[in-house]
């Protein structure tokens, strides 16, 4: 059942956590358990990355797609590619059009529907079935509207620190409920935009919002890395005709090791609270993936390991 709650810990707890609801203590030794299977490569490619896993190999691995966060592209999950995929699982890493390596096709017309169809079209043509879709920070609009077009494709929703649509905030940029106006620091913000509509990070937040000051490599990678963005993925309301998350096996992972600005309860939304969700509270920065990456593939095996769909 879908709703167990528990603090990221050993590999081994981890998966105990999800298969028998016990609640896993804060730590990270040990390897995730047998998973298996075969696998290919997927989205940028031939897997890459520096990460070894312990273990067996996956004995029924699931596909992965991963959804990156505003300013990123499929890079961010450069250190899982490898690890999972030789665990059997497959592992899709797309860039939304815009962004990074798709960056050449940024235009005021680029917006939530556009990143929610390049992930719907992604899943079609590869032909994949029962994915873990894994979406970080306001990509959790993205992976919301993907679930809602493709139930029956989606095994499980992996909200990572991520931002959780409700009918309350149908857009990740909230307007006032009464006059229905941007707030006024969003309206200053926009003054400062490439072209009117291009968000950039490095204009209006330290790099400490991703990894920590003293992190030099991944401060330097997502220097060279992190791209504009366009306004409308945030601005554009998120239509679902079909439930968009509700019902499906969702998981949240909550960063708590995010020392500068950790995400408010407002990102998590009902995912904090309501027992119908799975909610895993990692002690490691926003960036997990980039500053952590072998206990972030160790989770992501469990997700995509346990034979009852962790639910």
């Amino acid at each position: 059942m879908i709703g167990r709650r528990g603090v990221l810990g050993t590999a081994a707890a981890v998966v105990a956590g999800l298969l028998t609801g016990a609640r896993a203590q804060a730590g990270d030794a040990g390897s995730v358990g047998a998973a298996g299977g075969t696998g290919v490569p997927g989205g940028a490619g031939a897997p890459t990355g520096e990460v070894e896993v312990d273990g067996p190999a996956a004995a029924r691995g699931r596909p992965f797609v991963f959804v990156p966060g505003t300013w990123h592209g499929g890079w961010m999950w450069r250190h899982l590619r490898r690890p999972l995929w030789e665990a059997g699982f497959e592992v899709y890493t797309p860039t939304p059009t815009g962004v990074g390596d798709r960056s050449h096709l940024m235009s005021p017309e680029v917006g939530l529907e556009t990143h929610i169809q390049d992930i719907v079209s992604l899943i079609e043509h590869e032909e994949l079935e029962d994915v873990v879709l894994v979406g970080h920070s306001f990509a959790g609009y993205t992976i919301t509207g993907v679930a809602d077009r493709l139930r029956e494709r989606i095994g499980r929703l992996v909200f990572f620190d991520a931002l959780v649509p409700t009918p309350e905030r149908p857009a990740a940029l909230s307007r006032d409920a009464e006059t229905g106006e941007y707030p006024a620091w969003w309206l200053a913000r926009v003054e400062d935009f490439r072209e009117g509509y291009q968000m950039s990070f490095l204009d209006h937040y330290p790099l400490e919002m991703l990894v920590p000051e003293d992190d030099e490599v991944n401060q330097a990678w997502l220097k060279r890395r992190l791209s504009l963005h366009p306004m409308r993925q945030w601005t554009d309301e998120l239509v679902l005709r079909n439930g968009g998350w509700a019902g499906l096996p969702r998981t949240y992972i909550r960063c708590t090791g995010q020392a500068y600005s950790p995400s408010s309860d407002r990102m998590g939304g009902p995912a904090l609270t309501d027992p119908e969700w799975q909610l895993i509270e990692f002690p490691y920065p926003r960036n997990a993936m980039m500053t952590h990456p072998k206990e972030t593939t160790r989770l992501m095996r469990s997700l995509g390991s346990d034979p009852e769909r962790a639910g």
